[in-house]
């Protein structure tokens, strides 16, 4: 059943919080031990940047929205999001990770996915875009947010990721229609769009981007006791999802990422070779030739403003 997007819209406007609703003070940052501090820290400093990755993906997603209705929505996702990341920043500082001042650096990868964000992604088409971030919220969001609440005990945590997924879930339907209506379109045009895309450097670079950064989280979970199963079945669920759609199997992108997605969920496919080699090189990336890290950065805050 389609979704009315003027009834989404208006309850994605009804649901709307602020970091000022939560008791940041509230008794529970005391279960976070010693031992979970060093490697959470980095967990929530990676988990904080995808957020922000996503909100760039929206804010390409506005400008090519099939309806006035759908941009206005993605808009808000894009701002639900950088709230996501600020409310992460909040958890951080709550629990002792961050100094005054301080603000997480994100891993090559993630700095390598914002480059590509800001250098192609609203050269991208709706088809690949469209594609893309419901992976990456599937496969990152998905299996991040699960564990997290899994292994911390603090109650403020699960207060503040309820609100957080409740958001995510909305992200999803919309994801998953917007999908739909793009393979409802004539085959002649999904195929121009899919030829263009694939000769494009934009989509080249983003794949040779994107592979390492999902095995990175893969390998950064396992590490911190989480078996790879549970983010295998979050990017499993990206089928799951578009095969409800009638028309989804026809964007070529979807299938593209389908069958990756069966490579990734199998721990013995060869492909993890290739995958974890990419992230071992990304690891000796120069420094030097990283770009800055973009602008939108000083709109990060764990300040609970209203």
């Amino acid at each position: 059943m389609a979704i009315d997007m003027d009834v989404m819209l208006a309850k994605i406007k009804d649901r709307q919080w602020a970091l000022a609703d939560i008791d940041w003070d509230a008794p529970g940052a005391e279960f976070i031990t010693d031992e979970q501090r060093p490697q959470l820290k980095a967990f929530m400093a990676d988990l904080c940047w995808i957020e922000n990755i996503g909100a760039r993906g929206f804010a390409a997603l506005a400008k090519k929205a099939p309806t006035p209705t759908i941009a206005e929505i993605y808009r808000y996702f894009h701002a639900e999001e950088q709230r996501h990341a600020n409310a992460e920043l909040a958890l951080m500082k709550r629990w002792g990770m961050l100094d005054d001042g301080e603000m997480p650096e994100p891993n090559v990868n993630i700095r390598l996915a914002m480059d590509w964000l800001d250098r192609f992604a609203d050269g991208m088409s709706l088809a690949v875009l469209g594609t893309v971030i419901p992976m990456l919220e599937v496969a990152l969001d998905g299996a991040l947010l699960k564990f997290l609440l899994e292994e911390v005990s603090d109650p403020v945590c699960h207060q503040v990721f309820e609100k957080i997924n409740n958001d995510e879930s909305r992200h999803l339907a919309v994801d998953f229609e917007v999908l739909d209506m793009i393979g409802n379109a004539k085959t002649r045009k999904l195929a121009i769009d899919f030829v263009g895309s694939v000769a494009s450097p934009g989509l080249i670079i983003g794949t040779i981007m994107y592979v390492p950064l999902l095995n990175r989280v893969r390998n950064e979970i396992v590490a911190m006791g989480l078996k790879p199963e549970r983010l295998y079945k979050a990017v499993q669920r990206f089928s799951t999802l578009g095969e409800r759609g009638q028309h989804t199997r026809r964007v070529p992108t979807y299938r593209v990422l389908k069958r990756h997605a069966g490579w990734v969920t199998n721990p013995r496919h060869p492909y993890h070779l290739v995958a974890n080699s990419m992230v071992w090189m990304s690891d000796r990336y120069p420094k030097q030739l990283l770009s800055p890290i973009p602008s939108w950065f000083n709109e990060l805050t764990h300040e609970p403003a209203a």
